[in-house]
């Protein structure tokens, strides 16, 4: 696999830069795959989710919960510099990602600040490569919420504010430590998985803390030399067990977004129910638990574009994206959805 099989010229204007009205306003593609080449595109609204998730069927959400993971500050030097979380690893401890002129040298401290004008000093302790180790001092959440800022990504041009804190959660967000939204689930509110739950659709949970590296650029051309960052996951034993019990019955595991699962993938590949994982899936992937997938429009040349393109076929992704393009879809985290289905030949 190369990274340039992985790439698609998007129109900027395509870009998602806010939320709709409504969380449910989405459009939504579905993906049909019919055997060879051939895929059938259904151009859908959101709510016809309702149609697609059948009774005996079990959605899995990721609950992690968004952080104020960007903090400001000045180094020792008078430089300015951010940190962005990219997981915390300890009580009083973080990786991050640092954006300064000169990077702070390990042993050096940063004094982050707030717009009270208060303060507090970070220790530079470690670097792994690509991620640099801090020392807080004291409980990182707790000086988080007091001097951290909605890390909205990259590709979203507007300085965070009440709408994003609401909006770039999903409605079932309740374990803090990610940076980024699990997008896929920021299309659900609470009428409409009331209507999936009456209809006798099934609903479990995993937690999967999304990392700042999900946006971090590919740089190999090689796919096979490219270092995949980590995320910390977590699988309930409930959702184990409602997992077997719909496969037992005939239903289908719909995973809602790429976090759910590669939490769900890297449970059946190693048996950890919680950890640290860098599961890398391209195409040729052999998928043993998820058998639909509910997933926003990716960047190009991203790993989660490589993911769809293993999970749906990497001509009928291809096929998916012209037309969604075309048809002027909504693109990245706050964009519009598609629906897709395992093909059988990624089946173990």
């Amino acid at each position: 696999m190369q990274l340039s099989d992985f790439n698609y010229e998007l129109p900027p204007e395509l870009i998602a830069q806010h939320p709709l009205a409504n969380r449910t306003d989405s459009r939504l593609l579905e993906v049909k795959a019919e055997g060879g080449n051939h895929v059938q595109l259904l151009d859908r609204q959101f709510k016809d989710i309702l149609n697609l998730i059948k009774p005996g069927d079990l959605l899995v959400f990721n609950d992690t919960k968004v952080i104020p993971a960007r903090l400001h500050g000045k180094k020792e030097t008078g430089g300015n510099v951010e940190l962005l979380i990219e997981r915390i690893s300890g009580d009083k401890q973080a990786w991050v990602q640092i954006r300064a002129s000169k990077v702070p040298k390990t042993g050096s401290t940063v004094h982050i600040h707030n717009q009270a004008g208060e303060t507090f000093p970070v220790e530079m302790i470690g670097y792994d490569g690509r991620f640099y180790e801090v020392q807080f001092p004291e409980n990182v959440f707790a000086l988080l919420e007091r001097f951290g800022e909605l890390p909205l990504p990259p590709y979203i041009e507007h300085q965070p504010d009440g709408e994003d804190a609401q909006r770039y959660q999903t409605v079932v967000a309740k374990n803090p430590g990610a940076v980024a939204a699990p997008t896929a689930g920021l299309h659900f509110d609470e009428n409409i998985l009331q209507q999936l739950h009456t209809a006798g659709v099934e609903q479990a949970t995993v937690t999967l803390h999304v990392g700042a590296g999900t946006f971090t650029p590919v740089r190999e051309e090689d796919l096979s030399k490219h270092k995949m960052h980590y995320e910390w996951f977590s699988i309930p034993e409930a959702t184990l067990q409602a997992i077997e019990q719909t496969k037992r019955n005939g239903g289908r595991i719909v995973a809602v977004g790429t976090t759910s699962l590669r939490a769900l993938e890297s449970h059946a590949a190693t048996a950890q129910t919680s950890g640290e994982t860098n599961l890398f899936i391209t195409p040729g992937f052999q998928f043993k638990t998820v058998d639909c997938l509910l997933t926003n429009f990716h960047l190009p040349k991203s790993t989660l574009l490589m993911l769809v393109s293993a999970f749906a076929g990497m001509d009928n992704i291809r096929t998916a994206y012209q037309h969604a393009i075309h048809q002027k879809y909504r693109f990245f985290s706050y964009g519009d959805a598609m629906f897709l289905s395992r093909l059988e030949n990624t089946k173990p």
